[in-house]
């Protein structure tokens, strides 16, 4: 994002036969998981796999399992669709007599939506309460709200907080059968903007109470909190969000309230904002009438694709790494932004001290989600 550089590609997965772009991972089908966790092995999970393995995620893990041990610690993830593509390819060589699908394929290890949640915790060596939500677009946002309650219940001390989807036919032509693929990278908020580009992704947050983190001798001055989560369901139609943004605002309310936050508190929004002629005018109305029209907001699809039921957990790191380093990123891939939409949105990087930034997951069936984020030590003074 620094750079401005865009990681979707024309479409080569498999043999899908779309004209359309993707953000796809490369190097999954050479990386199996490991040997010992083999009835687990999907693309999904190996996804998961990959993403526990950066920023030296297992190793705070594990100091975090020395400080409470592993029963205390939970595991909450959202994906949309988990491991479907085992069971899509297992559909093509069912016998063709039975319809009976091949031995090797494996539901509870693949397809089950629980199975990404059963392998992260069993590579992290933890055994405290583990749950997976499925709520499409806004899962792996809607999970904070669950392992912060679980937490502020007394259930867990920590938590795993984030989320993985992988491509799939299922997504892929499904979103093209509702005609919202774009053939070019998606350009959210562009007078042009006509549709998606699927991605995939994994996102992994170690979730603390603030007290312990800041007695912990690991703690870094850098660090982020969660100040709030907001949630809605406008339940307005399966598939389109509310054309006036009702359900989305009620979110974003839902969350400054949690934050004993106001609108002019927050420095950046970091929108859903997915490229679609519906979807992006929805958001920018509630986002409008909330904010009003100076607040800098940007999209960062351009950059990852949509990744669906991990959207809310990747756009959430990035609103951490936006707070740490004073950035906000513009909106790649738009060119000219549509004249019907009020909100402030980004063209370009801009370097700016941000305290508090507000991240929007909006999801099929209206189910909609808004997390605010905040540097530590402007919380504590507030």
């Amino acid at each position: 994002m620094l750079k401005g550089r865009s990681g979707l590609q024309r479409c080569d997965f498999l043999d899908v036969d779309l004209d359309t772009y993707v953000g796809r991972v490369s190097g999954l089908e050479d990386l199996p998981v490991r040997a010992d966790l083999a009835a687990y092995d999907c693309r999904n999970n190996r996804l998961a796999q990959l993403g526990l393995a950066q920023d030296n995620f297992t190793e705070a893990v594990a100091a975090a399992r020395q400080r409470y041990g592993r029963e205390r610690i939970g595991v909450f993830l959202g994906t949309s669709t988990s491991g479907i593509l085992d069971t899509e390819l297992a559909y093509r060589h069912r016998d063709p007599k039975t319809g009976a699908l091949p031995e090797s394929f494996n539901y509870a290890g693949s397809h089950s939506c629980y199975s990404v949640a059963d392998f992260v915790q069993r590579v992290l060596d933890l055994a405290g309460p583990a749950m997976v939500v499925s709520t499409a677009c806004s899962s792996s946002a809607k999970v904070f709200g669950s392992a912060a309650r679980m937490i502020q219940a007394g259930l867990c001390d920590a938590a795993i907080v984030g989320g993985v989807d992988s491509l799939c036919l299922t997504t892929l032509y499904g979103f093209n059968s509702l005609g919202l693929v774009s053939s070019r990278p998606c350009r959210p908020f562009d007078t042009e903007r006509d549709g998606i580009s699927i991605g995939e992704a994994a996102g992994f947050v170690l979730l603390e109470k603030t007290s312990a983190l800041m007695n912990s001798p690991l703690a870094v001055p850098d660090a982020v909190m969660l100040l709030g989560v907001g949630e809605s369901s406008d339940a307005y139609h399966m598939s389109s969000p509310h054309p006036e943004g009702a359900g989305a605002r009620l979110a974003i309310q839902a969350a400054l309230q949690a934050a004993g936050l106001t609108p002019g508190d927050i420095d950046y929004i970091n929108l859903h904002g997915t490229g679609t002629k519906a979807n992006d005018a929805a958001e920018d109305k509630a986002v409008f009438n909330t904010f009003g029209g100076n607040t800098p907001c940007s999209s960062t699809k351009g950059a990852t694709g949509h990744l669906l039921g991990a959207a809310g957990v990747t756009e959430a790191i990035i609103s951490a790494l936006c707070i740490q380093h004073g950035f906000m990123p513009g909106g790649l891939n738009t060119e000219h932004i549509d004249p019907t939409l009020k909100s402030a949105y980004l063209l370009k990087n801009k370097q700016q001290t941000l305290n508090f930034v507000l991240s929007n997951s909006l999801g099929f069936g209206g189910s909609n989600c808004s997390l605010v984020f905040g540097r530590m030590l402007k919380r504590a003074e507030r």
